[in-house]
């Protein structure tokens, strides 16, 4: 049963339990210096916190250090000032989605945190954008609100994208390491390294860390959590919408990775090891019109829908499915509809919607051949008849456009989402607690697209970009202070347990059940929704296979 509506007065989250002051005594803009392990820095207090932002985690990957393993920062003398944020990192430009100008010396954290006394849960949030894009600093993941209202140390930073930063070729062996591949995931182990041996410095517990990422950002956290080398480091795995990698759709193969960055220096005029030379623009715009074509006409076939990290054997043992489940507890989120930010009109693939059975049959094929290259209209048509079914059973909407969007979801997120819940609550030892958000978008956006969640996280859906597309009313404030309270109670105690959601438990074979969040119920624990859609996948053995 939901919980009781209650005045917006009413609701108070961890931080109203806490005694001590938010920050040092000081006016706001006071500042506010601790020692990191390679110096001192200078944050400022603002909105009750105090901000830490542009903090080196890194040595910067310039020149011989592109493609190379991340060094730890080179120490100063004096007081560095933290109060602005970094350059984000460089990357391509996406239709949709602006991008300020990047810069290979990007590797920044930034902290946001109620004391720097104290020993507080601390949440490193990974940002997501398909392993090409994205930046710790972009506005919807400002730490400040689930600092304050959560109680938490929050660190969200930057690691190295697209062609630099995920890949593999042996030509581009670390000397130093033997590594010769992901160096943005190589970033993400640095950085929790480094959150590891300063989280004291910010007020927070470096034995109490909880990983949280969205998108690419759920799927890293979720690698990060299997590989030995930080595993001891990560308490807790919040893994919110994540795709997880798999060739030939959200990766490339090591053999394909090869043939790219070969070709590319064949492209640009230099060997591969000669590519640490070149100029960053051309190698990017080298790499965007190398996977230009339609993937069927690429001289690779895998990688033909996102590029995330590549198997090695080191800094991704496997893909996940074929690894074991984490063994911290989970937190496992997902939107109703996430195949809505991509039928959607802010689409970072714009694509007319489908407005009639023939063109919905070639819309699906061109989604499943992402992942499977022979898919054809016969299996387009059953995968469309599947979820026509079950949406005419559930009393859903059956248009081609809500069909496709569902379709879309459920081949790249919602499938084995639920799958690897249902993966974990067999063989894991851990809790794992399942979330559908489900708050609707306003039109013209429709449905709860994938990153819906990220504004209502970190309070941000009040800034006018975001407000227009979710609102920012009292409702809409409401649902952000108990999605942060529930976020907060996960990272505190390892499980998402408030006074303002109805008992919830871990997810389990014989009981799949999730909290809906944001829906006409509000809160409502209930039976995974949409599970007969996922028949179909299962049927045709779909990837990854669990």
């Amino acid at each position: 049963m939901a919980s009781q509506p209650q005045a917006a007065g009413e609701w108070r989250g961890a931080a109203a339990l806490v005694t001590e002051p938010p920050c040092p005594p000081a006016a706001t803009g006071s500042r506010i210096v601790v020692r990191t392990s390679a110096g001192q820095v200078a944050g400022e207090r603002a909105a009750g916190v105090c901000v830490f932002r542009g903090i080196p985690y890194a040595r910067p990957p310039l020149g011989p250090l592109r493609f190379a393993s991340p060094r730890p920062p080179e120490p100063w003398s004096g007081v560095r000032e933290a109060v602005r944020f970094s350059p984000v990192s460089f990357q391509a430009a996406i239709p949709n989605r602006p991008v300020p100008p990047g810069s290979e010396d990007s590797l920044y954290a930034n902290v946001f945190t109620p004391a720097t006394t104290g020993s507080r849960p601390v949440l490193v949030y990974i940002h997501g954008g398909g392993w090409q894009a994205g930046a710790g600093s972009m506005p919807a993941y400002d730490g400040t609100r689930l600092a304050e209202r959560g109680d938490l140390v929050v660190v969200t930073f930057n690691y190295r994208l697209g062609v630099l930063g995920f890949g593999l070729h042996e030509d581009l062996t670390d000397p130093e390491t033997g590594h010769a591949a992901n160096w943005g995931l190589q970033d993400q182990a640095a950085l929790l390294r480094w959150v590891g041996d300063n989280a004291a410095a910010f007020g927070g517990n470096p034995d109490d860390i909880t990983v949280c990422g969205t998108s690419a950002g759920g799927a890293t956290a979720w690698q990060l959590s299997l590989l030995p080398g930080v595993r001891p480091l990560i308490r807790r795995l919040i893994s919110i919408s994540p795709s997880h990698t798999t060739a030939p759709g959200t990766a490339l193969t090591p053999q394909d990775s090869r043939t790219a960055y070969a070709a590319l220096a064949h492209r640009l005029g230099t060997t591969v090891a000669g590519l640490r030379e070149v100029p960053a623009g051309a190698l990017t715009d080298a790499w965007t019109q190398l996977f230009a074509p339609p993937p069927g006409d690429r001289i690779v076939s895998s990688g033909r829908w996102y590029r995330g990290p590549v198997v090695d054997g080191r800094t991704m043992p496997a893909p996940d499915h074929l690894l074991p489940t984490p063994d911290v507890p989970v937190l496992s989120v997902h939107t109703s509809t996430e195949g809505s930010f991509y039928t959607g009109p802010a689409s970072p693939e714009p694509l007319p919607a489908p407005r009639d059975e023939a063109e919905l049959v070639r819309a699906v094929r061109e989604v499943l051949s992402l992942a499977e290259p022979d898919a054809d209209d016969a299996l387009a048509r059953a995968c469309a008849a599947a979820h026509r079914s079950a949406a005419r059973e559930a009393g859903l909407p059956g248009d081609p456009r809500s069909l496709w969007t569902e379709i879309w979801g459920d081949a790249f997120f919602r499938h084995q989402i639920v799958r690897f819940a249902d993966r974990h609550a067999r063989a894991g030892r851990t809790p794992l607690y399942a979330m559908e958000f489900a708050h609707p978008a306003l039109p013209p956006h429709f449905g709860t697209p994938h990153e819906a969640t990220s504004p209502f996280l970190f309070g941000t859906h009040r800034l006018p970009q975001f407000a227009a597309a979710f609102g920012d009313g009292p409702a809409e404030r409401r649902l952000s202070d108990v999605f942060v309270d529930t976020v907060a109670a996960f990272a505190r105690t390892s499980a998402p347990h408030t006074a303002h959601l109805p008992e919830w438990p871990p997810y389990t074979p014989d009981r799949p059940s999730t909290l809906v969040l944001g829906g006409p119920g509000f809160a409502e624990v209930t039976r995974t929704p949409k599970l007969a859609q996922l028949d179909f996948w299962d049927a045709v053995g779909w990837s990854p296979r669990l």
